[in-house]
């Protein structure tokens, strides 16, 4: 939402302030604000500008189901993000019905493998092969990968020797309010 991305672009530049070195943060955004492009243009726009942040501190989150609902908008509006140098991630890949020959069409720059395959690649040789062939793919299209739950050493260790980028998940925090993400900062 419009709030959700100020007060996104407002954390950033208080963390700047404080001189943390500061990450991208990323902002989910519906299918329902995706459909309307001029508006979120304006939104992320008006939040920029009002801040001064650098837009690749914000990265803009697309469910899979969401990007596979028009996907000829979908390009055309994440192509006007990167134009303003904003990244977009494909989230919770691997729970909708993407077509590989639109996912190769995307102008994005990353994947997010869905937590519902990492929790289980010690246990499930099925997800394990999946996660192993998101990856894959995803690199072979030259896109970063992050993994959605990793909750053990072993998701880590597993996921380290797929080379995937990017982790995220209980092992390494819980959900935290801002305010406590400024000693991870430091």
């Amino acid at each position: 939402s419009e709030v959700v991305v100020q007060a996104v672009c407002r954390q950033i530049k208080d963390w700047q302030a404080k001189r943390l070195p500061c990450v991208p943060v990323a902002v989910n955004i519906s299918w329902r604000q995706f459909r309307n492009p001029r508006r979120l243009l304006a939104t992320l726009d008006e939040a920029l500008s009002a801040t001064g942040v650098d837009p690749a501190f914000l990265e803009i989150e697309l469910t899979e189901s969401s990007a596979m609902q028009d996907i000829a908008s979908a390009i055309a509006t994440i192509r006007l993000l990167n134009e303003r140098g904003l990244s977009c991630a494909i989230d919770d890949f691997g729970t909708g019905y993407s077509s590989l020959s639109a996912l190769k069409r995307f102008p994005i720059r990353k994947l997010k493998v869905d937590r519902s395959f990492v929790i289980d690649i010690d246990n499930d040789p099925n997800d394990a092969a999946i996660v192993k062939a998101i990856i894959a793919m995803a690199h072979a299209l030259r896109l970063k990968v992050v993994a959605e739950g990793v909750e053990t050493q072993s998701h880590l260790e597993y996921l380290r020797g797929l080379k995937c980028d990017q982790m995220q998940g209980y092992l390494f925090s819980p959900p935290l309010a801002a305010e406590k993400i400024e000693g991870f900062l430091k």
